[in-house]
């Protein structure tokens, strides 16, 4: 047995949302590096004319970026499907009650948040492989309006039980809320949003954009309420009682909350301009997008300090003890070069302040790609560490 079978937790959720996380990151590539006019996004003709006809390096960026879509998309669903069925198990055992009942309830967010990054992967899938797609697209818009909308009620409805059993009966030991842990529902309530803004961006209907525009207007906003509760509640007790060691890493799970939430607005953005007629200016972008990612950098030397100091790498990635949080180390990577790379095209370059394909941008741009790569080996170590048989002398957090 592996440790992430044997112990189980539904914090392996975020196994996959991280193998998720890095197909983005190479559909990043196709998103800023591949000519698609007239389209919101790459499809598969624009990388298939570039791969045919581009220079050689092009067409070894177009074939990095499939063979990266390709292993992580797939690595995200196959996660997923392990993740569902041991979740499962996990429900109809004896120790789910206790576990439903003590903080660490609110994990099984992760279920809907690990859906959520499943369905935007499928969609990245067909986007990238399948020749013609974009002709059907606008039926695809209600079908993943609806998807999301399901994702969205399975996550109120896991958060909804957890918040009404505490304000009912209590036993939220507020003293063991030592990290960001909690932040997790809001995260997944995010993710939702970041979905259904998607057809706002690219549906030609004005209704379906509207739609979409409304809906996910109403889950980031959910999303950032909740965050901010759960900073205001986390901050005291990690003050008080210092951090949550094996939690450490969720101090850095507002970087990817800032992330998903900065897309879905740039999505709305889009669609209130086209559909709408409200417009936002390349400079008010490159000020949104400068903030979110001004927060990120601030969470991530704030992470990386107290991360430091525990040592939490040297115990739970590169030591003998394992523990599912480990997985939460990988968003926060991946969600920081993602935001590199829309805070770089979507806002230096549209600014005029950085020329695209410039030395200042693949400067720039070499940071978001190390970042991405550092993410691959961190996934590849972790992949060896919970889901292959655990060495002797392995200490099970």
């Amino acid at each position: 047995m592996t440790p992430a079978a044997n112990r189980y937790s539904p914090l392996y959720f975020l196994a996959s949302l991280g193998a998720g996380g890095l197909a983005v990151t190479f559909f990043m590539w196709l998103m800023f590096w591949v000519p698609h006019p007239g389209l919101p996004v790459p499809i598969f003709e624009n990388a298939w004319a570039l791969l045919t006809g581009g220079t050689l390096p092009q067409q070894a960026m177009v074939l990095g970026a499939w063979t990266g879509i390709a292993i992580f998309g797939l690595w995200n669903l196959k996660l997923l499907v392990f993740n569902l069925r041991r979740f499962a198990a996990f429900r109809r055992s004896d120790a789910y009650e206790g576990f439903a009942r003590s903080n660490a309830g609110s994990q099984v967010l992760a279920l809907p948040l690990a859906l959520a990054m499943s369905a935007n992967v499928a969609f990245i899938l067909g986007l990238t492989f399948v020749p013609g797609l974009w002709a059907v697209v606008e039926y695809m818009f209600p079908a993943a309006l609806m998807a999301f909308l399901v994702i969205g009620y399975i996550a109120f409805r896991e958060l909804g039980y957890f918040i009404t059993q505490r304000l009912h009966s209590g036993g939220f030991d507020c003293s063991a809320n030592n990290s960001f842990a909690q932040m997790l529902p809001a995260f997944a309530l995010a993710m939702v949003g970041v979905g259904l803004a998607a057809p706002a961006a690219m549906s030609t209907a004005a209704l379906t954009s509207g739609i979409a525009i409304v809906l996910s207007t109403f889950f980031v906003t959910a999303a950032v309420i909740l965050a901010l509760i759960v900073m205001v509640m986390s901050v005291r007790p990690m003050l008080e009682h210092g951090v949550n060691v094996e939690a450490a890493p969720t101090l850095m799970v507002v970087i990817p909350l800032m992330t998903v939430i900065g897309i879905a607005m740039i999505r709305m953005t889009h669609g209130l301009h086209v559909h709408f007629d409200g417009y936002a200016t390349a400079a008010d972008t490159l000020v949104m997008l400068t903030r979110f990612l001004s927060v990120e950098v601030f969470f991530a030397l704030f992470g990386l300090a107290v991360l430091s100091r525990v040592g939490y790498v040297a115990r739970f990635v590169t030591g003998a003890e394992t523990s599912a949080g480990s997985y939460a180390l990988v968003c926060p990577g991946v969600a920081l070069s993602v935001m590199m790379q829309f805070w770089l095209n979507k806002g230096l370059v549209a600014a005029g302040l950085v020329a695209k394909f410039s030395v200042a941008y693949w400067a720039i741009s070499g940071i978001a790609v190390a970042l991405q790569v550092a993410m691959i080996v961190l996934v590849i170590q972790l992949a060896r560490k919970h889901f292959t048989p655990a060495p002797k002398g392995a200490v099970p957090a």
